[in-house]
């Protein structure tokens, strides 16, 4: 038996078990990534859809995923990829050098680098630290799309080689965090305020109609935001981002624009960049 120490289900594992991320195994007493260099998604994004809007804007980054994540939000948009297990899907395999190769090869179209997204990228943080160290040295830059829900020492081991991360702050409250994503709130308030010292960090945050779309939360959460960084949070860009009916939450519609209108204007009462999402 051995405790995965990624994020903070310390999954407990026999030998040959996946744990709950379906992307860790357990094999010779340690959890490896199965998903390592297993791309289920591959495309040339411009750097805004990460979305990164203070961070190379009007560049294009070559964005890749795998398979696997440590949450299951009932909204989830990628639940094809995220909650998929080995096997679920057809994948490619790619080296951290060819990876690398074939992003240096897109610079003469407007790429600067490389972003891990789509699924969970920290659930195979080992893939992220190898491909991202040779990217920079490659002078290429990194980017991280995450759901931060990752243990400190997971952060530590690839935040030297990240130049930007968005990271999703799901909501502000512990209940949202277990009953609609199966998360940790306390974890990812953590791993914000570590990644904010060291890189770019911009923040998403999907409003669900009739679950994190109260103002008195959106005080709360830009009011926190703010404070990081011993006050220079402010400057941290906020994207307040439209849901829409996905995989488990299809019982309602979507977020209406009214209702971003207003939670853009709470939040601009003490952040300086809040940007819409999704519409």
């Amino acid at each position: 038996m051995v405790q995965c120490k990624v994020c903070f289900r310390h999954c407990t594992l026999e030998d040959g078990q996946v744990g709950f991320c379906g992307a860790r195994r357990c094999r010779g007493g340690t959890t490896v990534p199965i998903n390592y260099g297993k791309l289920t998604s591959l495309a040339l994004d411009p750097i805004e859809k990460k979305p990164l809007l203070k961070f190379h804007p009007g560049s294009m980054i070559l964005s890749c995923g795998s398979f696997g994540c440590n949450l299951d939000c009932q909204f989830c948009q990628n639940h094809v990829i995220s909650r998929a297990k080995e096997g679920d899907l057809p994948t490619e395999y790619y080296s951290p050098e060819r990876l690398v190769n074939f992003a240096d090869e897109l610079v003469m179209r407007g790429n600067i680098g490389i972003a891990f997204t789509y699924n969970e990228p920290l659930v195979g943080y080992e893939y992220v630290r190898d491909t991202a160290r040779l990217a920079h040295e490659r002078g290429l830059s990194t980017v991280l799309v995450t759901n931060g829900t990752a243990e400190m020492a997971v952060l530590e081991a690839i935040l030297p080689y990240i130049d930007a991360m968005n990271i999703d702050l799901k909501g502000f409250t512990d209940n949202y965090y277990r009953s609609i994503c199966g998360g940790d709130l306390g974890q990812v308030k953590a791993f914000i305020e570590r990644a904010c010292e060291s890189c770019h960090v911009e923040l998403t945050t999907l409003i669900v109609p009739g679950e994190n779309d109260d103002r008195e939360s959106m005080v709360r959460e830009a009011q926190w935001i703010a404070g990081l960084n011993g006050g220079r949070g402010v400057d941290i860009p906020l994207h307040v981002t439209r849901f829409f009916p996905r995989y488990k939450m299809d019982d309602r519609g979507p977020t209406p624009l009214s209702t971003i209108g207003s939670l853009l204007c709470t939040a601009r009462k003490y952040l300086h960049h809040v940007y819409p999402g999704n519409c």
